[in-house]
């Protein structure tokens, strides 16, 4: 029994919508219209905060200008707060960084709420885990001190 031959049309018309589309996206970053421009939107509201762990498993969340808490996390809950600054710890650790510098919570003009560390640079966007998530975050900008 013979194999069927493979029709030449076909992969003929895929290797070159292929070969043309890695040539406009080669274009495109030659070009610089791959990359974004314009300045990050504005600081509409901002708070520098502390994350510290306590013996039992708990976080207590501290205003850093103020030094005074404003929010705790009882041991064994609120895994997506935990996640997202265990990573940026994590990050200072492996750069050798300690943690003298607070974390600073960004509420963009444009609606973006951020999690920065201004040790590393680096930064979360917290709206990408949904609006649950972020709220998590969001909360702490209007907390007040206890």
């Amino acid at each position: 029994m013979a194999a069927a031959a493979t029709p030449r049309l076909p992969l003929l018309a895929l290797g070159l919508l292929l070969a043309g589309t890695l040539a406009f996206v080669a274009l495109a970053r030659w070009s610089g219209a791959a990359t974004l421009s314009g300045a990050p939107a504005s600081a509409a509201d901002e708070r520098l905060l502390r994350f510290e762990d306590r013996s039992d498993g708990g976080i207590t969340i501290a205003d850093a200008r103020s030094g005074r808490a404003i929010d705790s996390v009882a041991p064994g809950t609120n895994g997506f707060l935990r996640s997202a600054v265990r990573g940026l710890v994590r990050e200072r650790r492996r750069q050798g960084l300690g943690a003298e510098t607070p974390f600073r919570l960004l509420l963009r003009t444009d609606g973006r709420l951020l999690l920065e560390d201004p040790a590393t640079g680096r930064q979360i966007d917290l709206r990408s885990f949904g609006p649950t998530n972020a709220g998590v975050f969001a909360r702490l900008l209007t907390r007040p001190s206890t």
